[in-house]
């Protein structure tokens, strides 16, 4: 029998998960990213890996213990404050490995590391994808060339080619918007921030806005700045700048005259905030970054259309209110993984088997990250979000 061609369609963490529980399983297939070199541009910032569903997929990928010595130390610490600076939690990471926190370029470099040589195809963008009947499809590729697949994995994200293959659905704005600030060798240079954000992650909430910041491993402090403002409300607050692409004028503590809008815009809408909160704008190296938050409907689902699916953003995208995006992502490439496997010579039932499970799993995380969205920022905020944490550690 002739083995399938699989394409999966993005590098990220859930393609790359797909294409290694594949290969656990002796199944090739092709990873078509649109980068072109592994290390084109850094891969964001700090993930808790949940033992339910992200560490799921890394025991399916044979990569588990190999992921412990990634785990960052003290990364599950959690502070709550009000926009006062008062403190209303503060947990220490108690290393129990319920939601250990890791970098996520060095997760995906274990990915990356863990394929075998020219399964990614690097400059490999999908700009436009057909089916050909009988479940087969063709795929159009940035660089000019195509590629004919058996079975298309849709992973490439919120904004994704493959899924009006079989979903109409498109994200929407979720109301809230972020601006990305960095404070760089935050332990020498800005002790005071590293204080005041702790080990692991700060959640410091007011209505309709906040500030939500986590330690990374290099020693710096990422922030996500955040406000509930109308679509395209931070429409040329931005540098231009590409987060991890650092260019003249970058280093820590320069400070470009292109920024100062976008810091005194936030500033003023940050009036009467603490001024240890008002300091992390202020203080800020390199760019100013705005990121407005998108999610597709909740209960997002498709009918079953031969020869591809999708998983991660690109089925799922939700706001980061329930931490599961990566995790989820990770446990639909390895449920994927393990559904073909157990499939070998009818792809369609392992696809039907995989959206069975995948539906219901994803509506449950996106309701809860809508619902956490609206708690995050209400009007007695940060209240809700700390009510929320002691019923999570009451279900533990």
């Amino acid at each position: 029998m002739r083995t399938p061609s699989i394409g999966i369609i993005g590098g990220g963490l859930g393609g790359l998960t797909l294409a290694r529980v594949l290969h656990v399983h002796g199944i090739p297939a092709t990873v078509y990213e649109r980068d072109a070199a592994p290390d084109a541009r850094t891969q964001g910032g700090m993930l808790d890996i949940h033992r339910q569903n992200g560490q799921v997929a890394l025991r399916a990928a044979g990569l588990h213990e190999q992921f412990l010595r990634l785990v960052h130390p003290g990364g599950q610490a959690v502070r709550v404050l009000d926009r006062h600076g008062t403190v209303h939690l503060d947990e220490a990471d108690d290393a129990d490995g319920d939601r250990p926190e890791v970098n996520r370029g060095h997760l995906r470099r274990l990915l990356l590391d863990s394929l075998p040589a020219g399964t990614v195809r690097w400059g490999g963008g999908v700009t436009a994808a057909r089916p050909l009947g009988d479940g087969r499809h063709e795929v159009t590729l940035a660089d000019g060339g195509t590629a004919t697949t058996d079975l298309l994995v849709g992973a490439d994200g919120a904004w994704s080619r493959i899924r009006p293959l079989l979903s109409a659905a498109t994200p929407t704005y979720s109301g809230l918007s972020f601006v990305e600030v960095t404070l760089r060798n935050a332990d020498r240079r800005h002790p005071a921030h590293a204080a005041l954000v702790g080990p692991g992650m700060l959640f410091a909430l007011g209505p309709g806005r906040g500030f939500l910041a986590h330690r990374e491993t290099d020693g710096s402090l990422h922030v996500y700045v955040a406000l509930r403002v109308p679509e395209g409300g931070l429409a040329g607050l931005g540098t231009g700048a590409v987060p991890g692409h650092r260019r003249s004028g970058d280093e820590p503590g320069h400070r470009r005259p292109g920024d100062e809008p976008a810091r005194s815009f936030l500033l003023d809408r940050f009036a009467g905030w603490a001024p240890e909160l008002r300091a992390l704008i202020t203080d800020a190296d390199g760019p100013l970054v705005p990121r407005a938050i998108h999610a597709l409907p909740v209960g997002h689902r498709w009918d079953r259309v031969p020869g591809v699916t999708l998983l991660g953003d690109a089925a799922h995208l939700m706001s980061p209110f329930a931490g599961e995006g990566a995790n989820l992502a990770m446990l639909d490439g390895a449920e994927l993984g393990r559904a073909l496997a157990a499939h070998p010579d009818d792809v369609e039932s392992a696809l039907a088997e995989y959206e069975r499970a995948l539906f219901p799993r994803a509506e449950e995380a996106a309701r809860e990250s809508a619902a956490n969205l609206e708690i995050c920022f209400r009007d007695d905020a940060p209240n809700g979000l700390v009510d929320r944490f002691a019923a999570y550690g009451e279900a533990r």
